[in-house]
């Protein structure tokens, strides 16, 4: 297993896990525009869960490093809602920190990339 592959799928398996331990702080990052937020939430958590223990088996590997892209560039538009709507969130660093957050989903998809050999 490559070292991606051992770092990327704990990490995303424990940010899919967060979905479920804390639920309403993601439906406050779920676009406006989109219902049911708390079921995109528990979707976007089995997501990610699924991808990062995918990337863990070898026979599973690239199908969940491909999954795992697609869910990372899904929830990209969250991520921009956030930078669009700095107000509404208690990040440290506010506004510019939500920006400079959103080039790191590149680096995110690079990772999970990664984690497919």
């Amino acid at each position: 297993m490559s070292r991606a592959a051992r770092t990327f799928g704990p990490f995303f398996t424990l940010a899919g896990a967060l979905h479920f331990a804390i639920p309403r702080a993601y439906e406050a990052i779920v676009p406006d525009r989109l219902p049911a937020k708390r079921a995109l939430v528990y979707a976007s958590g089995v997501a990610e869960v699924a991808g990062g223990l995918g990337v863990m088996h070898p026979r599973t590997r690239r199908a969940a490093s491909a999954w795992s892209i697609a869910t990372l560039a899904a929830v990209f538009p969250a991520n921009v809602h956030m930078a669009l709507h700095p107000e509404r969130y208690r990040v440290p660093g506010g506004r510019a920190a939500l920006i400079a957050r959103l080039p790191l989903q590149a680096a995110a998809i690079a990772w999970a990339r990664a984690a497919r050999r």
